[in-house]
């Protein structure tokens, strides 16, 4: 088998993983576990606990301990039994313990995969720009037929979901050790806990625009995860309803939400003609009005043929959300800072989205779920609005906070092969 052809494998594995559990845990909890909103968050919060920690852990991995594969067999093989043990959980803190050790082993593996991708691909003196995105769009496909067949066997609300995600993390664990060797990177000027922890890039808090920049990650990171944390409870919910109890959406909810991620393969082609076109500052405002329309079509949507309209209109601007955002950001990282902390400045904002913003977003989201509930039942129409009442005034603060000129003339090619 050709090494791309075993890359792919690899990266379908990767993310076949995370979407077993990512978008249907919420539900089990809810539904089966009987967790409040509060649980449910906090649980979905050491994502990004883990993402502000193992940025640093990640480094020391590849330049001093071992080789990228088998630091990727390692903490694949920590994820199969912390994800096997979750699925014999019943008590919210225990859960949240179980899936911290789990996101602290996964988080380091979707860097180290890519790692491990760039490096066979020279040695196998391939083009890692064109040959790359191929191999990494496999991931998808792999978060794509995890919620399928999580949704199909109707295991949406029941621990064989984590039992599945454990037994892939096993196999892939497994695979890892058939890869090529990949040998530990060579020691940089800047290769220091603090650089690796993106902190010599605090500098950039002095610059009002990055001041500026770094704060919007931060909030809008918040915004990432209330989908993939309340989406399929909300979607369960409508069980309730007589009407909509046997409706194809609330039987297999996680076909729906899976548009979310057809849509993200489609607007990833799309950024560089808006990035050229418009710029930075109007592709981030895209993207912050596209999480507006997100929730405000969920208050909108339901079972019924006109309101199933509505919820698809709502994945299909999921793409927009979360493509224009995460990928126009590290475009203008790349673009304007300089080139001596241009790494741990990368680092920098992928903590602000993924590590503190997650975290805070997690906590909050839960809170406003129970806020908005009485007696079990949860006003999701009132919760959706006012999650996208958040997302609009962020976008208003934003257009008028954020005074940057775009220069079409910049080369965009170098950073979107990132």
């Amino acid at each position: 088998m050709g090494i791309a052809s075993r890359l792919k494998i690899m990266s379908f594995m990767q993310y076949f993983i995370w979407g077993s559990w990512l978008v249907t845990l919420g539900s089990y909890m809810i539904n089966t576990l009987h967790f409040s909103g509060a649980n449910v968050g906090m649980v979905y919060s050491s994502k990004g606990l883990a993402a502000i920690i193992m940025p640093a852990l990640v480094g020391i991995i590849a330049d001093k301990w071992l080789r990228a594969e088998r630091a990727y067999c390692l903490c694949h093989l920590i994820c199969a039994g912390a994800l096997g043990y979750a699925a014999h959980v019943s008590q919210p803190d225990v859960m949240f313990w179980a899936m911290l050790v789990n996101a602290m082993a996964f988080m380091p593996t979707i860097a180290l995969s890519n790692s491990i991708s760039y490096c066979c691909l020279e040695k196998a003196g391939m083009d890692t720009v064109t040959c790359f995105p191929p191999i990494r769009v496999y991931g998808t496909l792999g978060f794509i037929v995890a919620m399928w067949t999580i949704s199909l066997l109707g295991f949406e609300l029941s621990n064989v979901q984590l039992f599945i995600a454990s037994g892939a993390s096993l196999f892939l664990a497994l695979y890892a050790l058939t890869l090529p060797p990949v040998p530990c990177a060579k020691k940089k000027a800047q290769s220091g806990l603090a650089a690796k922890l993106g902190l010599n890039a605090l500098v950039l808090f002095k610059q009002p625009l990055m001041l500026v920049f770094f704060l919007f990650a931060m909030l809008l990171g918040a915004v990432l995860q209330i989908t993939n944390t309340f989406g399929s409870p909300f979607l369960h919910d409508f069980a309730r309803d007589p009407l909509f109890a046997d409706s194809f959406i609330v039987t297999y909810p996680s076909l729906l939400l899976s548009v979310s991620q057809m849509s993200e393969v489609a607007f990833i082609l799309t950024i560089p003609f808006f990035l050229k076109r418009y710029g930075i500052k109007i592709v981030m405002l895209m993207s912050m009005i596209a999480w507006t329309l997100r929730f405000g079509l969920f208050a909108l949507g339901d079972p019924s043929a006109s309101g199933t309209v509505f919820l698809l209109l709502s994945m299909i601007v999921y793409g927009c959300a979360f493509d224009f955002f995460n990928i126009s950001g590290s475009v203008f990282v790349e673009q304007e800072v300089d080139p001596s902390i241009r790494a741990s400045a990368q680092g920098l904002f992928m903590t602000m989205v993924n590590g503190i913003g997650a975290w805070v977003g997690s906590i909050l989201s839960g809170m406003a779920v129970d806020y908005f509930s009485v007696d079990g039942v949860k006003a999701w129409p009132t919760i959706w609005l006012v999650f996208a009442a958040y997302a609009l005034a962020l976008a208003v603060l934003f257009s008028l906070s954020f005074h940057y000129r775009h220069r079409p003339d910049k080369t965009l090619s170098k950073s979107l092969s990132h």
